[in-house]
């Protein structure tokens, strides 16, 4: 158990920290005079495009909404392990690299629990929130490794109106590598402290003309001081690009992802140490044709199954503790975009999705439980002006356990002058409550008599929702070559989703019981502002800034003011990458937020700061080329992380990259 006065020294250390990444940003315009490479080119010269906000290619100042875009450099650099290192520099995110609920996980607006839900991660446009871990995204987040990824894409605020009820608060659309532009080989391990071994190999060709890539790697650690450690992450993802027409494409993907978890605690027979495996594995085909210059449509079908071990001695009674089960989904959708002229264009499509998930210890039952889901949704685009530009759109998606909800989103955007966009808007997004949630029924026997229920979900929960308000500002500023982005919101929250202990009536279980249910409670509301600038203020730089201030506000009076710090008052991130002279390169990144609680607690009020560098040099070796870097993650030492007994160290590791 950390003491106050740790997480005082830890603060103290963050603030040192923050003050050496702060001397860099000043000092290395004197380092990036001194690059006499050729300069790169300006990646805010041209505004980029984004695919995934209203499934309409759109620039960023035509979006309906705030975009983070972190690209495949931005990530190299970074020194990352996962994706979830990665989304830690988004403004608004918290993240957690713990393995003991199911895998490191990422939450935007909040760290509510142990389980992150309430945001919507698609790879390839494949949702990959996990049914049978009650919609957490966190094993989805593993399933692909970043030397894959091209881009991420994150959408910062609720977009159910084209993703549907898991996108409540956000999107992370994860875009992987065109095989095409992935050929021959590429390799790289990472080795170091706290025992990472990774590695990772790469091969791509051509049969036919189309292209294909295999991709396998495993990433391993002994996790966080304080854990039972010893975490191994294993991936195979394969990806062909066949053109069956001149006008049409087939993509087919697919892939396995395994995780090897300790968990638990010597001391504690509830949660005793053990090992835990989760499994999935998914096939999935798009087709794309298009329909001369004003139509497009794709199908789409995805397979996915799960299954996951988790089973322990209970040292009290002859019982075990067991969460193990299997689970299953099927996703099969249609989407058609049209260009009507220059100013008017939309797309619509439909998607039906069936859910099913097994387990005897979660639902007392042997028999699968299944959910079926239908959605129909459409988006406009429409150029009122030259200078304005509205989307409008919603979704209607009906669940066979939740009933129907309809999501409709709507926001202006106004092009005050050349490079200064002004937006507005308001959307409505639901999220139905997880199978768990609904019909949850954990008891434990021993030769036909009950002994203790823990949880038994009597079905009455409904839909959250949220009601979001925005304002935005971007702005191409010719100072320092910059972009800046700014969003106010007002997050109002209904029925949010919790648990709630309620007696049994005596002598149900030969222990009294008090099971957990999941009800409608607090509503409430999260309020802030978010502020990105990024710039390339002298040759060979990257300098990004984010600020945030938020407020959680609670609508209803004796409600959970735990509730209060599950988001941070004020966060700030500062990434730094410089190009040096003869191929080298160094990066640093600093995260802080203020007052804040963890995923497995809310007793807990802290800050939490970390810093991570990064000093690389790029090989030449025939006809290979790569790199060797050395990234240090943490500086400022030991960070709380889920818990007040687990805490990520400072580690540092080698990398070592080839490709032909």
């Amino acid at each position: 158990m950390k003491s106050p006065l740790n997480a005082t020294r830890r603060d103290s250390t963050g603030h040192r920290a923050s003050a050496v990444a702060l001397c860099l940003v000043l000092l290395c315009p004197t380092v990036g005079a001194q690059v006499t490479a050729v300069s790169e080119r300006d990646y805010l010269a041209d505004m980029p495009v984004v695919l995934s906000v209203s499934r309409l290619p759109q620039r960023l100042d035509e979006t309906p909404g705030a975009m983070t875009i972190i690209d495949r450099e931005f990530i190299r650099q970074s020194g990352a392990r996962d994706v979830v290192d990665v989304l830690r520099l988004v403004p608004g995110f918290q993240t957690s690299t713990s393995f003991e609920s199911d895998a490191p996980q990422a939450n935007y607006h909040g760290s509510f629990s142990v389980y992150s839900a309430r945001i919507q991660v698609l790879i390839d446009g494949r949702s990959v929130y996990s049914t049978y871990l009650f919609g957490s995204v966190a094993p989805g987040l593993m399933s692909v490794t970043l030397d894959d990824i091209e881009r991420i894409e994150v959408f910062r605020g609720s977009n159910s109106a084209v993703y549907g009820a898991r996108a409540m608060l956000g999107v992370v659309n994860i875009v992987t590598r065109s095989a095409a532009d992935s050929l021959g080989i590429r390799a790289g391990v990472n080795h170091g402290e706290n025992g990472i071994q990774d590695a990772q190999l790469s091969l791509g060709w051509q049969v036919m003309g189309s292209p294909m890539r295999l991709s396998v790697d495993q990433r391993g650690d002994d996790g966080l001081t304080g854990s039972n450690g010893h975490n191994r992450v294993q991936r195979a993802n394969f990806r062909a690009e066949l053109a069956v027409a001149a006008d049409a494409q087939l993509e087919v993907r697919a892939g396995w992802l395994g995780i090897d978890a300790g968990r638990g605690f010597a001391t504690n027979a509830n949660a005793p140490l053990r090992d835990t495996v989760y499994g999935s594995s998914f096939v999935q085909f798009d087709w794309k044709k298009s329909v001369g210059s004003s139509h497009d449509y794709a199908v789409g079908f995805a397979h996915m199954q799960e299954s996951f071990v988790d089973v322990a001695p209970y040292a009290l009674a002859p019982v075990a503790l067991d969460y193990s089960g299997v689970a299953s989904n099927d996703s099969l959708k249609f989407e058609s975009v049209h260009r009507l002229d220059s100013d008017l264009r939309y797309v619509w499509g439909a998607e039906w999705r069936r859910e099913s998930v097994t387990s005897q210890p979660l639902y007392n039952t042997g028999s699968a439980i299944v959910t079926d889901f239908t959605r129909l949704f459409t988006n406009v685009e429409w150029r009122l002006a030259k200078d304005v530009l509205l989307n409008a759109g919603g979704m209607a998606e009906r669940s066979s356990a939740s009933g129907s909800t309809f999501a409709p989103r709507m926001m202006l955007n106004w092009q005050a002058t050349a490079g200064h966009t002004l937006r507005a808007g308001v959307a409505k997004a639901f999220r139905p409550p997880s199978v768990f949630e609904k019909q949850g029924d954990i008891r434990y026997s021993v030769a036909n008599q009950l002994l203790l229920v823990t949880t038994l979900a009597r079905g009455r929960v409904e839909p959250e929702s949220v009601l979001t308000r925005e304002l935005g500002y971007l702005a191409e500023v010719g100072l320092f070559n910059s972009r800046l982005d700014v969003r106010v919101f007002d997050e109002a929250i209904g029925g949010f989703i919790q648990s709630q202990k309620y007696a049994l009536p005596a002598g149900t279980s030969l222990y009294p019981s008090e099971p957990r249910d999941y009800i409608n409670g607090e509503s409430l509301s999260i309020r802030g502002l978010e502020a990105q600038w990024q710039s390339r203020p002298w040759l060979g730089s990257r300098l990004a800034l984010n600020l945030e201030r938020s407020q959680m506000v609670l609508t209803a009076p004796g409600l959970d003011l735990d509730l209060l710090s599950a988001v941070p008052r004020t966060a700030y991130t500062v990434s730094l990458r410089q190009q040096l002279p003869a191929g080298w390169e160094f990066a640093v990144n600093h995260r802080y937020l203020d007052s804040v609680t963890l995923p497995s607690t809310s007793s807990y009020r802290g800050s939490l700061s970390r810093t991570d560098w990064r000093v690389a040099k790029t090989l030449r070796w025939g006809q290979y080329r790569g790199e060797i870097a050395l990234t240090v993650q943490n500086a400022g030492g030991d960070l709380l992380d889920y818990g007040t007994d687990f805490s990520f160290p400072r580690q540092a590791f080698v990398t070592l990259r080839l490709q032909d």
